[in-house]
């Protein structure tokens, strides 16, 4: 899709806000230091920090002025993906950087944290109070015997606790991972079993939608079945007494302790996060310190345009790659506003009202929230204070036109919409948010600096104006080290370089436009995206198919023109086995409880048989792209596929639905 050269943006940034933005500033600095282009603003700069991939980290480092214990040799010692080698020789500590703030006589009193929950009270913790609590908890960690190198484990919400916890862990050298609590225990499990946690931080529960949710039992399961772990500590968010053996969160962040950064290698792992395990279990993919430090700053403080005196604010779950990005707006000295709650309670307004009372200038959220106030007609524009928000940015999946136009026209009309796409691969965005450039309907605003981002067909070419694979042909810092139990690296290759070797593939469709702009146009694969949670389809087969009546099933994902997020699930029952009410709850009941309320299907469908490869497994991405109404010659390789009488159903259904 080419665009009009002469069609109006939605939204331009005034020359004010351009001279002000931290990008502006940092390209006229690169210039007279590093020999970035003077002229020619976001699109030159871009081009040279591609081209001059190490010139341009080096100056990004420079200019956030990261601090290394010991120096690197060279910025880019091996660029060959998988493996690129990031500042060899460095060492430096994530957790230092986040917490430079407190340091700062003026700004050690001000809030870093703002927590609000679905009582909306707001409670502040201030930089000095979060580097104090980090401090005692670093000192337990160690004292507990977790060395450089041990996972821990958070199996929690979005709370000041959650964030002190990994922070405390990256001082110390640890690697964080965490779930969010309303994921079941074979969720959890299926995720922390890998990578062999020795401290498990916990709440007893949670509230969400106004209910309180006990976790007593299902956190019980996690300690019988993680056999490594040393440590329990108990989190009394609904107040109750800390089990038996479990060391109490208030005891191990009483004392008044300076922390100890830890320098570890700039490839020292920070975290775990994992893939929606589409075919079999979710991949554990290992970021490196130095990788997301210098990723983050570069993503926060020039493409969000965040600093010190910003209210950072973004509906998220410590399940979701964005709680990881959301705690780093502390790198730029930025206040977090961490919301504890359902997006929509006590009424679909609670995000607005959340960004009303804690003054937040980001405002970041689902396009799928976005679709559904605009769907429910309210007016946050008119009906809350939102003259602080700058920017409201929307991820999860892509933003449809009506929704840049609902945000224009209900909550400002000089307001910067930044759609944005990344992934959970490299906790990042490949594409969005640029604060000097206009913002055209549907359209994200431009790729990343440092990020050699295009869309290739087939065959590898460039396209520009067509839909096409989104690939990145240069490494970037973030991009895993590796794969947790990957020894010889084959799921890490066979996961991003199978289709186009030394390229990472991404599994996105987009365009990228004439101007430089970019559309998604959802997955070119399988994985299922419920508000901006990925999960895959194994972990539904594996609850679903317990019940005694379901035979097999198939589970399809698909994004809908309106923004909409259309999931059935189609099950094949047993001989005997009727689809009446009572086993359609039983099947959401069983999702539910086991999984995450989430991914309850929207329809439950009866099929005479779920399609398979040749080698047995079933077909999703052809079954999805029947379902957006793709012609079966084209949807498939006949030749692939066990029985073709079956993809039918779905074709004829997909008629239906038009």
């Amino acid at each position: 899709m080419t665009s009009a050269a002469d069609e109006a943006p939605l939204w331009q940034p005034g020359p004010d806000r351009i001279a002000a933005a931290a990008v502006t500033r940092f390209q006229k600095w690169a210039a007279e230091r590093h020999g970035a282009p003077a002229e020619g603003g976001y699109a030159a700069l871009h081009r040279w920090s591609v081209d001059e991939l190490d010139t341009f980290w080096q100056a990004v480092a420079e200019w956030f002025d990261v601090r290394f214990s010991t120096p690197y040799e060279t910025v880019l010692g091996d660029r060959t993906m998988p493996g690129a080698q990031w500042f060899p020789g460095a060492t430096l500590n994530y957790a230092e950087h986040a917490l430079r703030t407190a340091g700062d006589p003026l700004r050690a009193d001000a809030p870093a944290l703002l927590h609000v929950d679905e009582t909306h009270t707001q409670i502040p913790t201030s930089w000095s109070e979060l580097r104090r609590l980090v401090g005692s908890l670093a000192a337990e960690l160690r004292a507990l015997g977790v060395t450089p190198g041990d996972r821990v484990s958070g199996y929690l919400p979005n709370i000041p606790e959650a964030v002190v916890a990994f922070l405390a862990t990256a001082a110390v050298g640890g690697v964080w991972t965490s779930c969010a609590p309303d994921f079941g225990a074979r969720s959890v499990l299926d995720r922390f079993q890998q990578v062999e946690p020795v401290v498990l931080f916990t709440v007893d529960g949670y509230r969400y939608g106004g209910k309180e949710h006990h976790r007593a039992d299902t956190v019980a399961e996690l300690r019988r079945e993680l056999p490594t772990l040393r440590a329990v500590v108990h989190i009394p968010l609904l107040g109750t007494e800390a089990p038996e053996g479990a060391l109490d969160w208030s005891a191990l962040t009483a004392s008044d302790t300076e922390p100890v950064f830890e320098q570890v290698p700039f490839d020292h792992p920070l975290w775990v996060l994992y893939s929606s395990g589409t075919t079999g279990l979710p991949k554990a993919i290992v970021q490196s310190q130095g990788g997301i430090l210098l990723e983050h700053f570069k993503q926060i403080g020039l493409h969000c345009d965040l600093g010190p005196e910003d209210r950072f604010f973004w509906y998220t779950s410590t399940g979701w790659m964005m709680w990881n990005f959301l705690v780093s707006g502390l790198l730029t000295g930025t206040t977090l506003v961490l919301y504890d709650g359902s997006p929509g309670y006590p009424d679909v307004s609670a995000q607005w009202r959340v960004a009303e009372q804690t003054g937040a200038t980001l405002f970041g959220t689902s396009a799928a929230y976005v679709m559904a106030c605009r769907k429910a007609g309210i007016h946050p524009g008119r009906d809350f204070d939102l003259s602080r928000i700058q920017c409201v940015a929307t991820t999860g999946s892509p933003l449809p036109p009506d929704g840049f136009r609902w945000l224009h026209d209900e909550v400002a009309d000089d307001l910067w919409i930044a759609s944005v796409s990344g992934g959970t691969d490299v906790c990042s965005c490949f594409a969005g948010a640029v604060p000097t450039l206009p913002v055209h309907i549907g359209e994200l605003q431009a790729p990343a600096l440092g990020t050699d981002l295009q869309s290739w067909d087939p065959a590898g070419n460039a396209l520009t104006g067509e839909v096409g694979e989104l690939v990145v042909t240069k490494p970037m810092p973030s991009m895993p080290i590796h794969f947790w139990n990957d020894p010889d690296g084959s799921r890490y290759h066979d996961s991003y370089f199978d289709m186009y070797p030394g390229v990472w593939r991404h599994g996105d469709w987009i365009t990228i436009t004439d101007r430089g702009s970019v559309v998604i146009h959802g997955r070119s694969d399988s994985t299922l995206n419920r508000q901006g949670v990925r999960m895959g389809s194994a972990d539904i087969y594996e609850a679903v198919e317990r019940l005694p009546e379901i035979r097999e099933s198939l589970v399809i994902g698909l994004e809908e023109p309106d923004g909409g997020y259309w999931m059935p699930l189609f099950v094949h029952l047993a001989e005997g086995a009727t689809l009446d009410d009572e086993l359609r709850n039983s099947i959401k009941r069983t999702i539910r409880e086991n999984l995450s309320p989430r991914h309850v299907p929207d329809e439950v469908i009866e099929v005479p048989g779920i399609p398979h490869t040749l080698t047995g497994k079933r077909i999703e991405v052809p079954v999805k792209r029947l379902l957006q109404g793709t012609a079966l010659a084209k949807a498939v390789n006949p030749g692939s596929i066990d029985n073709l009488e079956l993809l039918h159903f779905y074709e004829e259904l997909a008629h239906k639905r038009r």
